[in-house]
């Protein structure tokens, strides 16, 4: 039986004063971001193209549409503004700065606030990584910033035919020292940029160049609360190279990283607004 009260689990409620808070920080958001060039843009809720975005489809929230073409409830802000700024503002709008505060949703029934940013034709990772630790600091996340880089794993399983991407989602570090490869075991233990220049001549050319893109994203973003994680891998498609997590406690505050879309590199990130709202109450 379900009571007149209840709301499905995962979805959210906010009033008085957890609804003033997450306008106050959706505000300050967007005024940083407006300050910094970005235009904003809402998407459709509902979307043909997540599975393109989304690892486990399992996550989309399915549904048809009136010719019974399958669509799904937005699940992933990235691939719909880029897609919908390319091929149907494009012609009329060559702006390539935009932002976004809107929710998505998963399976079965999880919502999730976002403020997200998609600098489109930009390649340097550190340009939004900076404003995204600029917006956290605001709301008194004093972070860690993690930085992988996707390419690594696709390398390790190049190399290693015992390994797949999945010992890389579910971080198997068992599997890993088991192929007993001094260097390997060097790269699962890396975390701090002094580290890099200790292995680079260790590892395989390829490894080393996507080293030295870590390292350099992490100088380049003065990042003085920064580790390295080559090991990590994203669960979102688009992400094909560098990446970074915003982390404290435990708690995951932002993903962004470099990606592709057709013949155009972007860079972008999320910031998870709920945690901001359950973590620190008040600004």
């Amino acid at each position: 039986m379900v009571l007149e009260h209840e709301i499905p689990n995962g979805s959210k409620l906010y009033f008085g004063k957890s609804a003033k808070v997450k306008r106050e920080i959706e505000t300050i958001a967007s005024d940083i971001l407006d300050k910094n060039d970005f235009e904003e843009i809402l998407t459709p809720l509902f979307s043909y193209h997540q599975h393109q975005s989304i690892a486990d489809e399992k996550e989309l929230i399915r549904i048809n549409d009136e010719k019974n073409n399958a669509i799904s409830l937005r699940a992933d802000s990235t691939i719909d503004v880029v897609r919908i700024i390319k091929k149907r503002l494009g012609s009329n709008n060559s702006h390539k700065k935009w932002f976004y505060i809107q929710p998505v949703y998963t399976y079965p029934t999880t919502e999730q606030y976002q403020i997200g940013v998609e600098h489109m034709g930009e390649i340097d990772l550190s340009k939004v990584l900076v404003i995204a630790n600029d917006i956290l600091k605001k709301f008194g996340v004093t972070s860690l910033v993690q930085i992988s880089n996707m390419k690594i794993p696709h390398i390790l399983c190049d190399i290693f035919d015992e390994l797949s991407l999945d010992d890389f989602r579910h971080l198997n570090i068992e599997k890993f020292l088991n192929l007993k490869t001094q260097w390997l075991n060097k790269l699962v233990y890396l975390q701090h940029v002094d580290q890099v220049d200790e292995i680079l001549d260790l590892v395989p050319n390829e490894i080393k160049i996507e080293l030295l893109k870590m390292k350099e994203l992490c100088e380049s973003s003065a990042c003085d609360n920064g580790v390295l994680s080559p090991m990590y891998y994203a669960k979102m498609l688009y992400y094909d190279e560098l990446f970074f997590r915003i982390i404290q406690d435990n708690e995951v505050y932002a993903r962004g990283g470099r990606y592709k879309n057709e013949e155009t590199t972007s860079v972008g990130f999320a910031i998870y607004t709920d945690i901001i709202i359950e973590e620190k109450g008040t600004l």
